[in-house]
């Protein structure tokens, strides 16, 4: 457990911190920009590449080589041999094709560019210039996957030693970057009201943050005494069994990046605006997930790959349960804190300028929407590095594929009765019923199960959530004159409400015992009794 709390901690705290600077990020680009034609070409343009780095730079390629890459460190795959040597020689043979296949995919969707934009946004040929537009930003913003895919596969080579902060810090650069690609484009715009020009600004600072983060991982690996080789590509028998895991891996660990792409040539087909809005508002359901998700996921897998491999699947059971209850703990006070807030958040980080408080309602609605999910999304990246880990990259693969083929029916029906609000509320049952399809999957087979102690956990949980939400519901009617007032009104204001809300569901946490005696300690960084083993 203390390890576990210690490298979420180590994830978690970092990504907050690229967190906060997204959230600038986009309340410069919602200001700047607006919710109209050239915001909604630089949202497709940036989706894709980063659409592609969570699907399988970050996803598919992770789940499948990190586990791969601390067995030949450690020497538990099927030989029984490892050491520095073999995880170097492993290391190289994939960066040596990896390589070239990140250049020629990239390639060829640069070429296919007008294609692959007209199949998401086809729409978009409705509104003179945007299409042409679009086309344009997503040739300067691909070269970016190639570069993160790169920074991903350095990162892998790091969590494998429990090296987090590197590949955790890593989109802080991003989002530095861009903010200074916004400032640029807003000054080299001046009194031209030309939003191209903050677009085009926008879309090479993505490539250039690539290039940043690169050099970092680069600098990273070095300093933690790695060297990779540059050699011919040359297809091992472990690179093979790589590419053949990577494959299903794609659609199991990217249900949620693949509904990205679904959601997006749903949104593009809404009224103009429609598509900056979804991805604004997914900013603050992504503060979370990103947080807690990402970070459980990432430190979970390589734990999960050595105690499974080592043949102590108690050890694997009691860490998946210790990962499952800090994620509840954390998103089922997020989710209905957004979802009863989402008016205040909404209103106080993003209407000025050229963000209408219109825009801004119809905004909350989304986030409303959107966070329904929330603790689903989380929890699908507890859940499957419990496959992953065992080498089980189909399972996923049916899973996601249900609930991407539900996804679609779903949005079939919504969008053209309710919208984009509709849209995103289908993005969160999809990603509710595979969580439930993947827990199902894992019980069945006694690789997980939920026990008496996490349920009621769980359910001391809820309680506190109930009595945060009705403090937060008689707040928020008081406070709304200063949600769009002045820059201190807003501040203020938010403040109070984050920490009434933290306040209130802690207090009643701990009095009805949902917070672990043990994790208290360690959060709180005394030192407390060894943690109990599930029951």
């Amino acid at each position: 457990m203390s390890s576990l709390i210690r490298n979420v901690g180590t994830i978690g705290g970092l990504t907050m911190v690229s967190r906060i600077f997204g959230f600038a990020r986009d309340m410069l680009l919602a200001r700047v920009l607006g919710a109209g034609l050239a915001a909604d070409a630089f949202q497709l343009a940036f989706t894709l590449p980063n659409t592609f780095r969570r699907l399988f730079a970050e996803g598919a390629f992770s789940v499948a080589f990190v586990p791969m890459y601390s067995r030949a460190l450690h020497g538990t795959g099927d030989g029984g041999e490892g050491g520095e040597e073999a995880a170097a020689k492993f290391a190289d043979d994939v960066l040596s094709v990896f390589l070239w296949v990140l250049l020629a995919f990239s390639a060829v969707m640069m070429i296919a560019m007008p294609a692959i934009v007209w199949l998401l946004a086809r729409d978009f040929q409705e509104v003179p210039g945007k299409f042409d537009l679009a086309v344009f930003l997503s040739r300067l913003t691909f070269p970016y996957l190639g570069l993160i895919s790169l920074v991903a596969m350095l990162s892998g080579l790091l969590n494998a030693r429990s090296r987090f902060a590197p590949g955790a810090f890593a989109p802080v650069l991003l989002n530095i970057v861009l903010i200074a690609g916004i400032i640029t484009g807003w000054w080299l715009r001046g009194d031209s009201h030309d939003d191209r020009i903050v677009a085009v600004a926008l879309a090479v600072s993505v490539s250039l943050a690539g290039v940043a983060q690169l050099a970092y991982l680069i600098w990273s690996v070095r300093r933690a005494g790695l060297r990779l080789h540059w050699r011919l590509p040359k297809f091992t028998p472990e690179v093979k069994k790589l590419g053949m895991l990577i494959l299903p891996a794609t659609f199991g660990a990217g249900i949620y990046q693949i509904s990205q792409f679904v959601d997006t040539f749903f949104a593009t087909s809404l009224p103009q605006g429609s598509l900056t809005l979804l991805k604004l508002a997914d900013r603050l359901n992504q503060m979370p997930l990103g947080i807690v998700g990402i970070a459980l996921g990432t430190a979970i897998l390589p734990m999960l790959s050595r105690h499974i491999h080592g043949g102590d699947a108690a050890e694997a059971q009691r860490l998946q349960g210790n990962a499952f209850e800090m994620a509840t703990l954390l998103t089922l006070p997020a989710a209905a804190a957004l979802t009863i807030c989402a008016p205040a958040f909404t209103a106080a980080f993003f209407v000025g300028g050229k963000f209408t408080a219109a825009d801004g309602a119809i905004m909350a609605h989304i986030v409303v929407a959107l966070v329904a999910g929330l603790p689903a999304y989380v929890i699908v990246k507890i859940l499957n590095p419990g496959f992953f880990a065992r080498e089980d990259m189909r399972t996923p693969v049916w899973t996601a594929l249900a609930s991407l083929i539900i996804n679609i029916a779903i949005n079939l029906y919504v969008v053209e009765r309710y919208g984009i609000v509709g849209l995103a509320g289908a993005t969160a049952a999809s990603a509710s019923i595979n969580c439930l399809l993947l827990y199902t999957v894992l019980h069945r087979r006694g690789w997980f199960h939920f026990t008496a102690r996490l349920a009621g956990r769980i359910a001391r949980q809820l309680v506190a959530v109930a009595a945060m939400s009705g403090l937060l519901w008689w707040m928020m009617p008081m406070m709304a004159p200063y949600y769009g007032g002045g820059v201190f009104d807003r501040i203020w204001s938010l403040a109070a409400l984050v920490a009434a809300g933290g306040a209130a569901f802690f207090a009643a946490a701990f009095l009805v015992g949902a917070l672990d005696k043990d994790l208290v300690a360690m959060l709180t960084r005394r030192r407390g009794k060894p943690v109990a083993t599930e029951e």
